[in-house]
């Protein structure tokens, strides 16, 4: 049942409320998508007088049930961003043994990772001691990996004890939706000291990942923003599959991002790779262009191949245009739409582009202090 000062509020919008109309409901207000939209704005200029109250009437009785709110947990967040030190700590105090509940809680999550935001570090790492023996679990949870992501960005790597417990599970997380979006937080923020067994582990399952769903973009993630020790030990691991894994879905990608991060020497490699005939004399070439994933590959290859790597590149692939182009008008009555992929239609916008590149580039004016 609704009070009836709730239902004058709802009903009576031509009213200018202020918080102090509604002292004594703040509770029952927080709990309606109205009120608690209300309450919200207002607590962004309260007065400390306003907010002690608002304090006193959700805290310790109510906070941890408006946490767990649709609407209340809002309010929440609102008070650990505008609260006092003091205020917060007494918010905390609320949450102690039960930070797990509210972490794999849809809302109480959110308010988890708002206190981890706003809260002093002697408080964060009540948060960290409560969660570390169930760190798994919340990991591969829909809403205790946000958590633990939160954690990972705003506490001191020295204080993040539970990173120790995910050795040992580095393939199991990398696969997993949620797991791997952590192994990258991870990776992002942890000093070498403490990822480095992680990616000692990660090397191991290299070639398993980079076909996976998500373990792709733990690959790419390393490939990308890794140390150059690590980056290398990737490639080698590309090279000599370069062709196999263009065309796969998922490895498509790490192809892609080894050709924009790999050193000079390493890129030609990859790139001579997809270009050397087959033992059976095909082209991976016309492969690739024919692949709904090769395809990508092969345009990041025309994009990214130094000048001489480039020229050679494009006498390759521009007479399997022309016969891709000659096929497809001459059978087109007989053929599925397939026949003339998508993907070389953009390989020839890109040759073109490309071949345009190398010819402004011959003919430009010799520097004049050569």
């Amino acid at each position: 049942m609704r009070s009836a000062q709730l239902d004058e509020f709802r009903a009576n919008k031509s009213r200018k409320w202020e918080l102090r109309d509604i002292f004594g409901y703040i509770v029952e207000f927080s709990g309606d998508q109205h009120g608690s939209r209300f309450i919200q704005q207002k607590l962004e200029s309260a007065t400390s007088e306003e907010m002690e109250i608002i304090f006193d009437e959700i805290v310790p009785q109510y906070a941890i049930q408006l946490m767990q709110d649709v609407f209340g947990n809002y309010v929440v967040q609102k008070m650990f961003e505008y609260g006092t030190a003091a205020q917060k700590a007494r918010l905390v105090a609320t949450m102690e043994g039960q930070i797990l509940g509210l972490s794999l809680q849809m809302y109480g999550c959110r308010v988890v990772q708002k206190a981890i935001e706003h809260v002093v570090p002697e408080q964060q790492v009540m948060f960290v001691q409560e969660l570390g023996p169930n760190v798994l679990r919340c990991v591969k949870d829909a809403n205790g990996n946000h958590v633990i992501q939160k954690l990972i960005e705003h506490v001191a790597p020295e204080r993040l004890t539970f990173v120790s417990a995910l050795r040992g599970s580095v393939y199991e997380l990398s696969t997993h939706p949620y797991g791997c979006r952590v192994l990258q937080r991870c990776f992002e923020y942890m000093p070498e000291d403490q990822t480095r067994p992680l990616l000692d582990e990660l090397h191991k399952y290299i070639p398993n990942l980079m076909v996976d769903q998500f373990g792709n973009y733990v690959v790419q993630f390393v490939l990308e923003h890794g140390k150059p020790q690590d980056r290398a030990m990737i490639i080698a691991k590309l090279k000599g599959q370069m062709y196999s894994m263009a065309k796969h879905k998922f490895a498509s990608n790490v192809c892609e991002k080894a050709l924009l991060t790999a050193d000079p020497e390493s890129r030609r490699q990859l790139i001579d790779e997809i270009m050397t005939p087959k033992q059976d004399g095909l082209s991976p070439i016309m492969g690739l262009m024919k692949d709904s994933f090769g395809n990508y590959v092969l345009q990041r290859a025309l994009s990214v191949a130094d000048a001489d790597q480039k020229e050679l590149l494009i006498s390759k692939v521009r007479p399997h245009l022309v016969n891709m182009r000659r096929y497809s008008s001459a059978y087109s009555k007989h053929l599925s739409a397939s026949a003339y992929p998508i993907g070389c239609s953009t390989v020839e916008r890109l040759l073109e582009k490309c071949s345009g590149e190398a010819a402004q580039a011959e003919g430009a004016p010799e520097s004049a202090s050569s």
